[in-house]
């Protein structure tokens, strides 16, 4: 039970139904039994699919904001819905890269899975229209989708997002390939971490088989993918301090 109540529909993404309440500072977040790819050319529906990231990502914000990294998320209601703070979202989506894969790999004509000695960062310009194209500071500062301070801020709290999470999955015998993070400002005027972290958000690869255990099951056609993410559930539900 919750003393928020769900009002209008706000915002409908590939994989989440955002929702107004009756606090104006909260948002009802639903996740759907839907998984895309390709920036949503690539759609199916999957039973149990939403369930298992809400509840990964709620683990992962409740952890994070544990280890002192503010977040959006208030809390989880049921299965497949959780509070979070309203934010105005930086249409930027910042990127951090333990190891070589993806379009970085494709990029560079580089090894699949090469680790680097430390951590890439990139931001890429959220727009389905434009397939988010990469995006640098200056050419972000022009179209003025977020000023240098705020980069700034967001990269270093994406680091110390890295850190954690690779602690995390290391202790779930996995390594973190690469992971994709937003960041909101919210209604104190401060930049905080938003949307969500799970397997749709992050590369993960299983550290004695080397097979994937993420979205690129779905994008690769190498499987079924909900099995998948109920495994990182078990193996995350089984790490001590989450």
């Amino acid at each position: 039970m919750t003393e928020y109540q769900k009002k209008d529909l706000l915002y409908k993404g590939k994989a989440k139904e955002m929702f107004t309440t009756n606090d104006p500072d909260v948002i009802w977040v639903h996740y759907m039994d839907q998984v895309t790819a390709f920036n949503g050319k690539k759609k199916v529906q999957m039973s149990g699919k939403g369930q298992t990231n809400c509840k990964i990502s709620s683990l992962i914000f409740q952890d994070l904001a544990n280890h002192g990294i503010t977040n959006h998320f208030i809390k989880q209601i049921d299965s497949n819905n959780m509070l979070v703070k309203r934010v105005k979202i930086i249409e930027l989506e910042t990127v951090v890269r333990n190891f070589a894969s993806g379009s970085f790999e494709k990029k560079f004509a580089c090894e699949h899975l090469m680790k680097f000695e430390k951590p890439v960062q990139e931001f890429w310009f959220k727009s389905d229209e434009l397939n988010d194209p990469f995006i640098n500071d200056s050419q972000a500062i022009a179209l003025k989708v977020a000023n240098e301070d705020q980069m700034n801020q967001m990269r270093a709290i994406a680091l110390k997002v890295n850190d954690r999470l690779k602690e995390i999955f290391s202790e779930m015998n996995i390594d973190l390939v690469d992971f994709k993070v937003e960041f909101g400002i919210d209604s104190d005027n401060q930049l905080i971490l938003a949307d969500e972290i799970s397997p749709d958000s992050c590369r993960l690869v299983d550290k004695t088989t080397r097979k994937s255990l993420d979205k690129d099951v779905f994008r690769k056609g190498l499987g079924e993918l909900v099995p998948v993410y109920e495994e990182i559930l078990k193996r995350l539900e089984n790490v001590e301090e989450v």
